[in-house]
């Protein structure tokens, strides 16, 4: 009984939990669907309400929205590719090799953790700024193909998910160090890339500063950078600005649900070889 009673706790303790995590988009697909007088009245608005098409159409007229859409995709994506198979190969290196300077070059790569992003916008701008590339994509994508924490998850989970007498027998096979990681690395961590692919297509869906930096073309703004210019009017419709909000996360979420039980695998897999 005492059991059951325990259980019964915990299963509501999560369900509070998720309804509270929950409520701020519903919060915000409740503003996208209201009039700017809903949205301000006290107390405001908790239902949705008849201004979905409407508040949507205001956002396509001001913003060329699924252009940007489509840039953040392609942004988010290649990136997100490049850092899986970037940082993969260094983690499996870092996890599997020895070579002189291995521990202290990981060190380093630790150390660009603790350093705030914003550090680098100057020598960063400075370098996209000489190789031409304001105002275009590369500009967004190529500095975000190294990820020091992607490197560090990597190393970490590869150092646990693949033996070393596996490797050991692919090397009698004769397999080279590239088959390896391609034949038996990647086959065996894929949990690992499922959950560093939704941490960086997320992280760079949602990167706002640096694309504001060297994107200044409306064709080439990602949507974080399109819906901001949603706020440049003197009067503010609150709910255009959550209508875009809210078309623009729902990609997110079907990115979390596609790779859900990938993510949570990894996830356990990670706290039971701990």
């Amino acid at each position: 009984m005492k059991k059951r009673i325990s259980t019964g706790f915990v299963h509501v303790l999560l369900l509070s939990g998720a309804l509270l995590s929950l409520f701020p988009f519903y919060w915000m697909f409740v503003m996208a669907t209201n009039h700017n007088s809903a949205i301000n009245q006290v107390p405001p608005a908790f239902l949705p309400g008849n201004q979905t098409v409407e508040n949507f159409k205001k956002v396509l007229s001001n913003v060329d929205f699924f252009g940007s859409m489509w840039n953040s995709f392609v942004v988010s994506t290649l990136t997100t590719l490049g850092v899986l198979f970037l940082c993969s190969l260094a983690g499996f290196a870092f996890a599997k090799y020895k070579f002189p300077g291995k521990n202290i070059l990981f060190l380093f790569i630790l150390l660009t953790m603790m350093v705030p992003p914003q550090l680098g916008l100057i020598p960063q701008y400075y370098i996209i700024t000489k190789l031409d590339w304001l105002n275009d994509l590369k500009a967004v994508i190529v500095p975000g193909l190294i990820d020091a924490f992607g490197i560090f998850w990597m190393r970490q989970y590869i150092s646990s998910a693949i033996p070393d007498e596996l490797m050991d027998a692919a090397k009698i096979d004769g397999c080279s160090n590239f088959r390896i990681y391609w034949n038996i690395a990647v086959p065996m961590i894929l949990p690992a890339f499922s959950t560093l692919a939704i941490i960086k297509f997320m992280y760079m869906w949602n990167d706002f500063l640096w694309p504001l930096v060297v994107l200044r073309e409306e064709s080439v703004y990602t949507i974080q950078i399109a819906i901001r210019s949603l706020m440049d009017n003197y009067v503010r419709d609150y709910g255009m600005i959550l209508s875009g909000t809210f078309w623009a996360t729902l990609p997110l979420v079907f990115i979390f649900l596609f790779f859900n039980k990938l993510f949570i695998d990894s996830l356990t897999q990670g706290a039971l070889k701990s």
